[in-house]
């Protein structure tokens, strides 16, 4: 017997050395939007973690409701973080729609969330839903081996052109489990959520016999935590009714019967937090608020992005009227005033300046837009002071795109273009606007500042977080002001590519940490980093014009 034992123990450690040893093709596009999708970082690394990985059915796209509000597709792991105390542990939600458990790891995902696991955190996994798709085509090839064995498939992978070894949903479940246990992190395995759908008695119908007992028979076997998710939520769904279910899903997509609208993944993060409950975890009984969250609504969009009260503002001045000064124009991400954690770059850029040769004023001020900045006077009063020997920064965009006429806009919306066509607005006092185009509004401030004897720089916005990476942020915005700037003779800073090289060179996980909130405000880290990105586009304009002006560094 002893020897008998001893067999099992060298067979066991063997299969585990497998799992971690079989090597697996290099991080691969497999579908570059996807692929390049920047995810969320612990908000405070001295905090543990709770970190989730998996499909759509847990972070849904970007992670807003597709600008929808409650109506759009929602992952349950969105509204799961109101359960858990953030001063007490991060949750850090980085699924990844379109995935499975076999292309988050081959499309790299997984090295990069494995790289912010540490000892203590907790990893929920829950993969399935897309693990049924064909194992090699031009379109996903995302598919697993069916079942928890150790069969294997060798392909020419048509969509990446490497050879690929591909294994069954079982064995990558597996190698999760045994990477997150070498971080000294805890696994915790999730079956997939249940789909719309019902069975003949008229049951929601489960998946016991594929994903979601695979699932389960990983969990045993590795003797790591389970929750139940599909069982779970279709008991609630019996519960509920068929035509209640129904309105836990997108009523613009009747035939949708995977993903749930917020109401579903509100619902979906109450069953996945009684799981985590039951796995009798002092650390998770720790983590939790005292009470459970009450009508929980979803994060706002950025439409809703409030419009800062000017009177909550103090209007700078320059501090040596004898001096030249450098005047910023612009909206929060020039100046945020530490709202909600946000900084602006115009915040960060006097140090680089030699106060004895030049005054900085930061005239931007939250919510505004070319066009409401001009309507609002605040340009007036910064062209009253201007005089010759100025320098004008103007940075403008965030807030100019939407349709002119719709509420959500807040009448911030210019006119697309740089031409003289106008478009009527109607105010909130029944009033009628003339809506200029973005590029006349630009092309306005240069005339003014120009005739005051100082010189313009007009200056393409900053990139969202989550569009540096994806092609070209903000395009027609940079093509409208090197327009104006050419043909009105004004200097031009394309600072949305200034920014995104530098990001580029840092890399996603350190972008992250640069932003006070989703996809457009910086913290002082990252005001700071955009600053010196201002600072270096300042010196590369022609004639560099405030070059007799900076600081020794």
């Amino acid at each position: 017997m002893p020897f008998l034992r001893l067999l099992h123990a060298a067979l066991v450690l063997l299969a585990f050395t497998c799992v971690r040893a079989q090597p697996l093709p290099a991080a691969v596009n497999t579908d570059p939007a996807r692929a390049q999708v920047t995810l969320p970082a612990p908000a405070n690394p001295a905090l543990p973690s709770l970190i989730l990985i998996g499909d759509s059915t847990v972070r849904n796209g970007r992670d807003d409701g597709q600008g929808k509000g409650a109506a759009g597709q929602w992952g349950w792991g969105n509204p799961v973080a109101a359960w858990f105390d953030p001063a007490k542990v991060n949750v850090v939600n980085r699924a990844v729609g379109g995935l499975s458990s076999r292309t988050y790891i081959t499309s790299g995902h997984w090295d990069r969330t494995l790289a912010v696991v540490k000892r203590g955190d907790i990893v929920v996994m829950q993969f399935g839903h897309n693990d049924a798709g064909a194992v090699n085509d031009t379109s996903r090839a995302r598919g697993t081996i069916r079942g928890v064995g150790d069969e294997t498939e060798e392909i020419d992978n048509l969509l990446t052109h490497q050879h690929e070894t591909v294994h069954t949903y079982g064995w990558y479940l597996r190698k999760f489990v045994a990477d997150i246990r070498a971080k000294g992190a805890t696994p915790v395995i999730c079956s997939p959520i249940p789909h719309k759908q019902w069975d003949a008695a008229g049951h929601a119908k489960r998946d016991r016999d594929t994903y979601g007992g695979w699932a389960a028979a990983v969990a045993q076997a590795e003797h790591v935590g389970f929750i139940d998710l599909n069982e779970g939520i279709a008991r609630r769904y019996d519960a509920l009714g068929h035509d209640a279910v129904v309105q836990l899903f997108p009523q613009t997509t009747p035939d949708e019967h995977t993903h749930t609208n917020w109401a579903g993944a509100v619902l979906n993060a109450q069953v996945a937090v009684e799981g985590l409950k039951a796995l009798s975890d002092p650390r998770i009984a720790a983590w939790l608020k005292p009470q459970a969250p009450v009508n929980l609504q979803p994060p706002a969009n950025e439409d809703d992005r409030p419009v800062v009260d000017a009177r909550s503002v103090r209007d700078e001045a320059p501090r040596d009227a004898s001096l030249p000064t450098l005047y910023l124009v612009g909206d929060s991400t020039v100046k945020s005033g530490g709202v909600n954690g946000a900084i602006g770059w115009g915040e960060r850029i006097a140090p680089y300046f030699d106060a004895r040769r030049i005054n900085v004023v930061n005239a931007a001020i939250g919510g505004r837009s070319s066009r409401t900045y001009f309507t609002e006077g605040r340009w007036d009063k910064v062209r009253d002071q201007l005089k010759r020997g100025d320098v004008v920064l103007i940075q403008f965009g965030h807030n100019d795109g939407g349709r002119i006429g719709d509420p959500a806009m807040k009448n911030r919306a210019s006119a697309p273009g740089t031409g003289p066509e106008t478009v009527e607005d109607t105010r909130p006092d029944g009033t009628k606007e003339q809506v200029h185009s973005f590029g006349w509004y630009m092309a306005r401030y240069v005339a003014d500042a120009k005739a005051k004897g100082a010189t313009v720089v007009l200056v393409a916005p900053v990139p969202h977080r989550d569009r540096w990476q994806e092609g070209r942020d903000f395009a027609t915005f940079a093509d409208w002001d090197r327009q104006v700037a050419q043909a009105n003779g004004a200097l031009f800073m394309d600072l949305t590519q200034l920014v995104a090289d530098g990001y580029k060179r840092i890399g996603a996980d350190k972008v992250n940490t640069l932003f006070a909130d989703a996809r457009t405000h910086t913290n002082a880290l990252g005001a700071e980093f955009n600053a010196e990105r201002v600072v270096a586009g300042l010196k590369a304009l022609p004639g560099n014009p405030l070059g007799a002006y900076l600081a020794a560094q």
